[in-house]
């Protein structure tokens, strides 16, 4: 009998739990698929006697997350604790460092040491997957690795956050403020009691950088990802830009300049009626653009137990029939430290702003802006009270650089009430 994947759980919380039920409830497919069985041996979490809704009597308990990944009768360490240090990290090293394949669903682990550890992967030759990690059940990470291979990737977009999109889509459909929605969201579970990882970016911004990375043959490199999240759009934005035929998303874009890897993780307008313009709810969306495919669109779910425990077994799956891809898709050695992009491609801008119903002012905008090489393609001012005028304004292509620099100046300006919302018109 071929001898089985023999599998250790680290974390059990709901993807854990997934991954379980999965394996109890379709071992015979699995074995059939990979030619072999797969099995569980033993798991790990803080809490033993919390019911998961799966039952555990059949594997061996670790309190601790180390010494399940040292254990003698375990091929694989499947990581879903989560957190980028702490057990986590110190699973994962032991497990790679005792020549243990790691399959890990950890966004921020990899995203913050994903070169070392693909680096020690490797030296004890073993495999350090992470699909999960990424957009839940889509399978980009593979698609990039595999089904692309052959392709030079000029630029990877998407949605990546299901809670941001949820939000944004809520406001959208029924006129609420952010406010209210984030704090609905909350109650039905889609956004954490302390939702900044969510809304601010970062959570999308962590898969951003591993697609980044595979992509492009580069070190994972979180720390030059532009992080701004969804928290200054308001409702005035999102009716507006959807009189000109936009919807806002919180989207992910990379792509490799001349100058360095541009990482971007950020609001941007995109065409109503394009792929990522039709994307609803906790749905997530990514695009990919090669020299010789074109561009592919891959939806589906983001997160939850079904899909990213999926993801999470597509990987055991293909490690139990030995297919030993390196973590970032070629061996970690000759993965190169890009250069972060200070320039960007340029792009139309839409940009609010909040004035003073002053005679004067609109000529000021215009002028600052013109100074600094901002042209301007619209121009719409509406209805106003309190003496505050709202104007909206969408520029013809131009380099952030110059517009923040005639933002800097336009915010200094006494008849300027609020800091000016800027946001990104992204070609789709």
């Amino acid at each position: 009998m071929t001898k089985p994947l023999r599998l250790a759980v680290a974390g059990l919380g709901t993807v854990g739990a997934g991954i379980i039920k999965i394996v109890q409830q379709h071992g015979d497919l699995l074995a059939a698929r990979a030619g072999r069985p797969i099995e569980i041996v033993a798991i790990s979490a803080r809490s033993r006697s919390k019911d998961r809704g799966v039952d555990l009597s059949g594997y061996d308990w670790e309190d601790d997350a180390v010494e399940l990944a040292r254990r003698n009768d375990v091929d694989m360490l499947i990581e879903v604790i989560g957190g980028e240090n702490g057990p986590a990290k110190a699973a994962v090293e032991t497990a790679l460092a005792n020549g243990k394949h790691v399959v890990s669903a950890n966004k921020a682990l990899l995203a913050i040491h994903g070169q070392d550890l693909a680096t020690l992967a490797e030296e004890n030759n073993v495999a350090l997957r992470f699909e999960a990690a990424v957009a839940g059940g889509i399978p980009i990470v593979k698609a990039l690795t595999e089904g692309l291979a052959a392709n030079k990737i000029e630029r990877v977009m998407g949605v990546m956050n299901g809670t941001c999109n949820y939000i944004l889509t809520v406001m959208e459909d029924t006129g609420a403020d952010y406010a209210d929605v984030l704090r609905d969201a909350q109650q039905l579970g889609y956004a954490e009691a302390n939702p900044t990882v969510d809304v601010g970016g970062f959570d999308a911004a962590h898969k951003l950088s591993l697609l980044a990375a595979t992509a492009f043959g580069t070190q994972v490199d979180f720390d030059n990802v532009k992080i701004e999240g969804i928290e200054r759009i308001s409702l005035t934005d999102i009716n507006d830009v959807a009189d000109m035929g936009y919807r806002i998303k919180l989207l992910g874009v990379a792509r490799m300049n001349d100058d360095g890897l541009e990482q971007r993780m950020q609001p941007c307008l995109v065409p109503a009626n394009s792929p990522l313009g039709t994307l609803e709810g906790v749905s997530n969306m990514v695009i990919v653009e090669g020299d010789h495919v074109g561009q592919i669109v891959l939806q589906g779910p983001g997160a939850g137990e079904g899909p990213t425990a999926s993801a999470v077994m597509g990987d055991v799956m293909d490690i139990a029939r030995g297919l030993l891809i390196p973590a970032f898709g070629q061996p970690a050695n000759t993965l190169t430290k890009a250069a972060k992009s200070n320039s960007g491609a340029d792009a139309e801008y839409y940009l609010r702003f909040s004035l003073a119903d002053e005679a004067g002012v609109m000529a000021a905008i215009s002028t600052t802006l013109g100074d600094h090489g901002v042209s301007i393609n619209r121009m719409r001012q509406y209805d106003h009270d309190d003496n505050i005028a709202p104007l909206i304004i969408v520029t013809h292509a131009v380099s952030r650089a110059k517009l923040d620099g005639a933002l800097a100046m336009i915010s200094a300006m006494d008849t300027c009430v609020e800091k000016p919302i800027a946001i990104r018109i992204e070609t789709v």
